[in-house]
């Protein structure tokens, strides 16, 4: 748990397995040798931020993903310290200097006082700086209540402040102390700088410094209460890491915000979309009487914006959604997945280092690439035992038993070319059983040859459908891996190729069924989309703009459906899923876990 600033909370902890150099360590602790800051102004190597050191002593992991690969997330906590903060963010006082002996001492006040040292190699912006003279303290606010421990704070606070009093004594003033101020029991607690903390504080900018050039993130703290509430669980996989390395006892239920966002999907032809403040706003002209029309949404509750066809998007619309890191894909008016805007980018260099490595090594794209056909014909081969019904009333066993020495192929390939010959023939297989799939309550549905799969351009409404799903299957790939860190256009089972998101099209694979063939054979079965919301004409059919509509729908529908998820045993949205494994495949990439949990509902 961390307030705006980096600190931690009210709960955070010290002793073994808080985080501190020795603690983060298995076994007996071994001294190392300091790594001193280069210093110096031709030297790249930035300063260490104070709140990064808190964060350090706090769990090394967490100050990993926030220093190293760039990783944030707001929760309750963070956004309560950004209000208990806000005070002495408003308003930034000049720097104070040291008064000369000559001078009388004079009252100093100070908010939001940035500082940096070279000799230390950190800075921070010091909250409040208060004293007579040339004795200061510095006040750090804190939002929860002061903890009831022996030294009134916990370890991280204690070695923030003592970095704060460093930085001053060597602005020129005198500091003996620091000041803790928690908002909310009101008290303020003061901090000694003694010689142990002191050795304390140096000891833990070393070992950050020293873990960040490692370029070896630290394991996850096993089972440890500091986890529930952190701001960055979902990210870090704590549980999630530490049972598939089998060192942790049943993972605990994500500890993830709910997301109440949702996409906005514009498709209307020569629809705009503009910002008023902090509201998007779609306006629709109709040439034939005049009047213009006009649909807003909020920014809070947009979580990408969808433009299909020809709609356009003002420059302050598309630079608040690049501010906000909202991203904007595009699509044909057929619904083809063209692209997307985004943001400068996630600065998690090191992921897409890991990700381009592995792209080049042969073993692994065919180790990784069997996983995904399996667990895509697993999937397939549930939806079929489970929708197909013959006409003895039974499901095909001999395609069951088909597809399941495919998966045994699969998992047998020797190279990637023999791989896509059995998927290839699993799909065949596979889809040659939607005949017995779909029960439109209207009757069977016009010119749909199970024999075979259409593409470009699909033939019949049931290949337009599938394709339709197939193309918003791949966006939301794009979309989340983008927003996780990687490169969705290097794959490993896909290969690179202009304009298509090969690593999308890899990580869609085993969701093809679980997602986009369900809300196909869940629309049509249901009657909820007709014959009449496809356009059909010259061996080919399309959507209709109002059947894309009950599809798209259906789709979010589907992606806010809760599961029980194979590996770890709790409860998650298709929608959150995607962003699980996301993280656990940088997890593997990195060498965190030796392999990569493939989604294989039961």
């Amino acid at each position: 748990m961390v307030d705006d600033d980096g600190s931690d909370g009210p709960d955070s902890g010290s002793g073994p397995g808080s985080g501190t150099a020795a603690g983060s360590r298995s076994g007996p602790w071994q001294p190392e040798l300091p790594l001193a800051f280069p210093g110096g102004k031709t030297v790249d190597v930035p300063p260490l931020p104070v709140r990064m050191v808190n964060e350090f002593v706090y769990c090394p992991r967490l100050a990993y993903l926030e220093w190293v690969q760039g990783e944030w997330s707001d929760s309750a906590d963070t956004v309560e310290g950004r209000t208990v903060h806000r005070r002495t963010d408003g308003k930034a006082d000049p720097t104070p200097e040291p008064p000369a002996e000559d001078e009388p001492p004079e009252r100093i006040h100070a908010r939001s006082v940035w500082l940096t040292s070279d000799t230390l190699g950190i800075t921070a912006k010091l909250d409040l700086v208060e004293g007579d003279g040339a004795r200061v303290a510095p006040v750090d606010y804190k939002r929860g209540k002061r903890p009831h421990v022996e030294k009134r704070a916990h370890a991280p606070e204690r070695v923030q402040v003592a970095l704060q009093c460093l930085l001053l004594r060597e602005a020129g003033f005198q500091c003996d102390e620091g000041i803790l101020y928690f908002a909310a029991s009101r008290e303020r607690v003061r901090v000694p700088l003694d010689a142990d903390l002191e050795a304390e504080a140096h000891a833990a900018v070393s070992g950050l410094r020293l873990m960040a050039a490692s370029g070896h993130i630290p394991p996850p703290l096993s089972d440890s209460p500091k986890c529930i509430r952190c701001s960055l669980n979902a990210i870090c996989l704590p549980d999630e890491v530490g049972w598939l390395r089998g060192r942790q006892s049943e993972p605990r239920p994500l500890a993830a915000g709910r997301d109440e966002a949702l996409p906005l999907v514009v498709q209307a032809n020569g629809a705009r979309i503009g910002k008023s403040e902090h509201t998007l706003v779609v306006t629709l002209r109709d040439d034939d009487t005049g009047t213009e029309s006009r649909t807003e949404a909020r920014l809070v509750d947009v979580s990408e914006v969808v433009l299909m066809g020809n709609v356009s998007l003002t420059a302050p619309a598309l630079h608040e959604l690049l501010r906000r890191e909202i991203p904007v894909s595009w699509h044909s008016y057929g619904g083809w997945f063209l692209g997307h805007s985004v943001s400068s980018g996630h600065k998690n260099v090191e992921l897409r280092t890991h990700q381009y490595r592995a792209s080049f090594d042969p073993a692994f794209c065919l180790r990784f690439a069997r996983g995904l056909v399996d667990a895509k014909i697993a999937n397939a081969r549930t939806l079929i035992r489970r929708n197909a019904r013959g006409a003895d009333g039974a499901a095909p066993a001999e395609v069951l038993d088909k597809l399941s020495r495919d998966r045994k192929a699969a998992l047998a390939a020797p190279s990637l070319e023999t791989l896509l010959g059995v998927e290839g023939s699993a799909a065949a297989r596979a889809f040659g059983c939607w005949g017995t799939l779909l029960r439109p309550p209207e009757g069977p549905v016009p010119a749909f040859d199970p024999a075979r799969r259409s593409r470009r351009p699909p033939a019949d409404p049931v290949n337009a459908l599938l394709s339709f799903l197939y193309s918003m299957l791949a966006r939301a790939w794009t979309i989340r891996l983008s927003a996780v860190g990687f490169d969705p256009f290097r794959g490993f089972y896909h290969q690179p190729r202009y304009g298509r998101p090969a690593l999308a099209l890899d990580m869609m694979e085993p969701f093809r069924p679980l997602i986009a063939d369900s809300v196909a054979l869940q629309l049509i079965n249901t009657g909820e989309i007709k014959a009449r919301d496809f356009i059909t004409g010259g061996g080919s059919a399309t959507l209709t703009p109002g059947g894309r509509r009950t599809v798209i729908a259906a789709f979010e529908r589907r992606l806010s459906q809760e599961i029980t998820h194979p590996v770890f045993g709790y409860r998650v949205s298709y929608r959150r899923l995607l962003e699980v494994q996301a993280r656990l495949l940088g997890r593997h990439l990195a060498g965190e876990i030796a392999e990569y949990p493939h989604i294989i509902p039961r």
